[in-house]
């Protein structure tokens, strides 16, 4: 019998482990570590953002996947030893003959003076509640959408969400009174997929009257003036603060010396294989750095690529064979723009030297098809 271990049960981790069970005998066992009770479909958050999603409706528990035949510990994993390929959670130790790292990236909101207080997190389930009950009231003002650092996952997120807010107060015939703005501490939107794509993003912004202020960098918020003050001096009012904390490498990979306090874990950018024997690492903790010098974007579609890669490698080397598949950079997303129409964007971000990526049209089509792999999402899985 052989134990895999996943430690994280987000996109990349489930990916992995889904496909360990399909390519393993049903003896081995695949143990999927993470202290929360539930996964959610992070895509749905900007549903809740703009009302058509509740809590319930993006979140499955993770102890429904024993179902699955996976075993499933609920708990902080406190270590991780790479060399012995063991993880700690609970008090326990597991030992296991290959382990899968795919914790994600920390959310670290506090690190802004008066951000966590002031606003409201896009990237949790509390937070897009919490942003659309203040919208849903909000009958005059100025929406702020803000990117308080870089790197942070899904890069199109916060752009769509205020496409999405400017969508809602159209509906409700508010949009006249209300202001939305865009300021990022990034230079353009999805910069890494190549200027086309940016200007693509910022054209859509501007046609929907939505503010666009890019190299912008937040020093503190007041929540109490709700006064945003960024490093260039500049000072915004906000009646609503919508916000994409800081990211940073979990304190679980610094403290097992697989990444660096500021920086993210190392692996072959094709095998997704770090300098440890029998242990990779996919999705979000990692830094791939592309042919362009910038960084691999963190992105559910990758996490999910590389998982399914990393299984089949692991399946592979156990079946005592030599070679398996490589990860090809590949890579889409949809781009939701309010009033049911989304856009589309598909790409080989490994191409050198810099990443190709199309952007097709916007229809009413591609909202369809984003609502289609929500579906898929959880038939496949739950």
């Amino acid at each position: 019998m052989h134990r895999i271990l996943v430690v994280g049960a987000g996109v990349g981790g489930l990916a992995a482990a889904h496909r360990l069970r399909q390519r393993l005998e049903p003896e081995d066992e695949i143990v999927v570590l993470d202290q929360r009770n539930a996964h959610t479909f992070w895509p749905s958050l900007l549903w809740i953002l703009s009302g058509t999603r509740h809590s319930d409706d993006v979140s499955r528990p993770l102890a429904a996947l024993r179902e699955r035949r996976l075993k499933v510990v609920q708990a902080e994993v406190s270590a991780v030893d790479p060399t012995s390929v063991c993880v700690t959670a609970d008090g326990r130790a597991w030992t296991g003959d290959a382990l899968v790292l795919a914790p994600g990236a920390e959310l670290d909101p506090s690190g802004i003076p008066g951000l966590e207080e002031g606003g409201h997190n896009l990237y949790t389930v509390a937070g897009s509640e919490s942003a659309f009950r203040v919208l849903e009231s909000l009958t005059h003002g100025q929406v702020v959408v803000l990117i308080a650092s870089v790197p942070f996952k899904c890069p199109a997120a916060p752009y769509e969400a205020a496409m999405l807010v400017d969508g809602y107060l159209r509906r409700r015939r508010r949009r006249s009174a209300v202001t939305v703005s865009v300021w990022a501490a990034e230079a353009a939107p999805m910069g890494v997929a190549g200027p086309a794509i940016s200007q693509a993003v910022v054209e859509a912004v501007a046609q929907r009257g939505i503010d666009y202020h890019p190299d912008e960098r937040v020093e503190h918020v007041d929540p109490g003036r709700r006064r945003i003050r960024f490093q260039s001096g500049t000072e915004v009012e906000y009646d609503l603060l919508i916000y994409v904390p800081p990211h940073r490498v979990p304190q679980l990979a610094v403290q097992s010396g697989m990444a660096p306090a500021d920086g993210w874990v190392q692996v072959d950018r094709r095998t997704l294989e770090t300098r440890w024997d029998r242990v990779w690492a996919i999705g979000d903790v990692t830094g791939i750095t592309l042919p362009s010098g910038k960084l691999l974007p963190k992105a559910g579609v990758f996490a999910h690529r590389q998982g399914e890669v990393v299984a089949d490698r692991i399946a592979a080397a156990l079946a005592g064979q030599s070679e398996g598949p490589t990860f090809d950079g590949q890579g889409e997303c949809f781009i939701e723009m309010g009033g049911g129409v989304a856009g589309f964007a598909r790409g080989n971000f490994y191409a050198e030297p810099m990443p190709v990526v199309r952007a097709f049209r916007p229809g009413r089509h591609w909202h369809l098809a984003k609502l289609a792999f929500e579906r898929s999402w959880w038939s496949q899985w739950w």
